[in-house]
């Protein structure tokens, strides 16, 4: 049974190509954890491919943000397909783009839905499925004297530092699942002089 805090993600990007009368849809599915990196994601395609004719996606991060783009194709025909797939396998912090070089044929919209879908589930079968969990990212900065009682809730609790500053005044970056944030933040109150701020996605 999976915990209610946690959610089903792919364990790595992945790729896939799928042609139907000379179109070639080729599928990118990447692990995102904000809509800053699903613009990173797509603008990077777009200059990657730039004789491409469409560039559809679709995403899902927590538990409420999605959104499917159709990019020009007819409404319904391309994001949207490619979102149902993420929702039917209950995947999200998730980014899926079907870049699409046109071939002369026209496929119609259920033509299109079919590509786009398949081309989709193509890439998703080509990474594995992994739990991951909410988490919340906190900055903590603390003199050096408390470092100790700092770093000791971080060791117990397994956490991953990311950009620490040790000096006179010391931070340090920390995600945190969120069913322990609670534990966290009291141990880090207790350090004297400790100060925690929450970093929005």
């Amino acid at each position: 049974m999976i915990p209610d805090d946690a959610f089903l993600t792919i364990s790595a990007p992945s790729e896939s190509l799928f042609k139907d009368r000379g179109s070639k849809f080729l599928g990118f599915a990447y692990p995102v954890r904000s809509e800053e990196e699903v613009r990173n994601r797509v603008l990077a395609l777009k200059e990657l491919h730039p004789k491409a004719v469409h560039w559809c996606y679709a995403y899902r991060i927590g538990p409420g943000r999605y959104r499917a783009n159709d990019d020009g194709e007819p409404s319904g025909s391309a994001g949207k397909p490619i979102l149902n797939v993420l929702y039917s396998r209950e995947v999200t912090n998730l980014l899926v783009v079907v870049v699409r070089y046109f071939g002369g044929t026209l496929l119609g919209v259920p033509g299109l839905i079919r590509a786009y879908k398949t081309a989709t589930e193509m890439a998703l079968d080509e990474t594995g499925l992994i739990t991951d969990f909410l988490k919340t990212t906190y900055l903590v900065s603390f003199p050096y004297d408390a470092m100790n009682a700092v770093m000791k809730a971080v060791k117990e609790m397994d956490l991953e530092i990311q950009k620490p500053v040790f000096d006179l005044m010391c931070s340090i970056e920390v995600e945190v699942r969120n069913t322990l944030a609670p534990e966290f933040l009291a141990r880090c109150a207790r350090a004297e002089g400790a100060n925690i701020t929450q970093i929005p996605d």
